[in-house]
């Protein structure tokens, strides 16, 4: 593996871990509220981070999964714990899918991060360049979870 996507996959992995660590103490009940002022909760972060990966990938491979699909309609921008349903993963499920997603993604696209595609609206031809945004998405909402928790 080539020097460059080692360092991609360890931060991937690394800045997950600390997005599950700024969770490890927080209870179901906790997950689920939505403080004042607020119009999603700790649950929908984590759900929104999990879809996010899924979707840039399939922006720029144009190939459709059924993370986006099906987590789209509970997770996907412009929703909110009023759009979540008896399927919707609980924060227990959330935290497990979140933990094994950079496992599976490199797996799935290890071979393919210099795959060149037609470029996004934001000028991204390659899932390496799609993981290195969302790295940067996934801290936006650690903060949006920290914040939360402050209220809670």
């Amino acid at each position: 593996m080539e020097r460059r996507y080692k360092v991609l996959f360890k931060q991937l992995s690394t800045y997950r871990e600390e997005t599950l660590s700024l969770i490890k103490d927080i209870t179901d009940e906790e997950a689920e509220r939505i403080p004042t002022g607020f119009s999603n909760n700790i649950r929908w972060n984590l759900g929104h981070i999990y879809l996010d990966q899924y979707l840039w990938i399939e922006s720029v491979t144009k190939e459709k999964s059924f993370q986006t699909k099906v987590f789209n309609t509970w997770f996907g921008f412009g929703t909110g714990p009023e759009n979540f349903t008896d399927s919707t993963p609980n924060f227990f499920e959330l935290k497990e899918l979140l933990h094994r997603q950079p496992i599976q993604i490199k797996e799935k696209y290890m071979d393919r991060l210099e795959e060149e595609f037609e470029p996004t609206e934001m000028g991204m031809y390659t899932i390496e360049q799609v993981l290195i945004r969302t790295i940067y998405h996934e801290g936006l909402h650690a903060g949006a979870i920290q914040y939360l928790k402050r209220f809670l």
